[in-house]
């Protein structure tokens, strides 16, 4: 994991993935699904949270955010980032195939651009009933429109999140333009 630690850093330090503005999933996601099940906010986990941009979304529509990733440079500038909604993010540099998540304590789960197959039962298992995970990632026609990695290991095939996360009730699914996105609820 050192390497990889280190390809983050590098990435970061380079002014990779540098955007602030979130994932157009997001706000719709939220507008759609997650204000109307938490109008008063709740706890999110950003998965692979870099610079921040989710986390500091989240954190400016009232919620509290726990943002990990595996780089203490994106997490760096991620606090800077964050400004006046430091105070609503807790920021974890971390490994998130070794790390313990509670069970039950987010309301939504946020991954955006990672795919670590091996945790999908650990972020399930870390929604609360009734919660939700907002899910979006490149799928295995990425390369063919020139986006997202070329590894088969970092994309997913046809259907794969509607096969990983069967166990919850879909909201919203899309696979178009090399990504594939994901909405669901936890069942109570």
């Amino acid at each position: 994991m050192e390497n990889e630690r280190e390809r983050w850093n590098s990435k970061y330090r380079e002014g990779s993935h540098f955007s602030l503005e979130a994932d157009p999933l997001l706000p719709y996601a939220y507008k759609e699904f997650v204000q109307p099940l938490f109008p008063s906010g709740g706890d999110a986990l950003d998965v692979a949270g870099g610079v921040g941009r989710h986390s500091i979304w989240m954190a400016q529509q009232g919620w509290k955010v726990r943002l990990m990733d595996i780089s203490e440079v994106g997490v760096a500038q991620a606090k800077e980032n964050a400004g006046e909604y430091r105070d609503r993010i807790d920021f974890e540099v971390g490994d998130l195939t070794s790390i313990e998540l509670k069970p039950a304590s987010f309301d939504l789960v946020m991954v955006f651009f990672y795919l670590e197959r091996t945790i999908f039962s650990k972020l399930m298992d870390a929604i609360r009933p009734g919660g939700l995970l907002a899910y979006k990632t490149y799928t295995h026609l990425a390369p063919k429109f020139g986006r997202g990695p070329r590894h088969p290991l970092h994309l997913l095939q046809e259907n794969e999140l509607l096969r990983a996360f069967s166990g919850m009730t879909v909201l919203h699914y899309a696979e178009k333009l090399g990504t594939a996105e994901l909405v669901a609820s936890k069942k109570s």
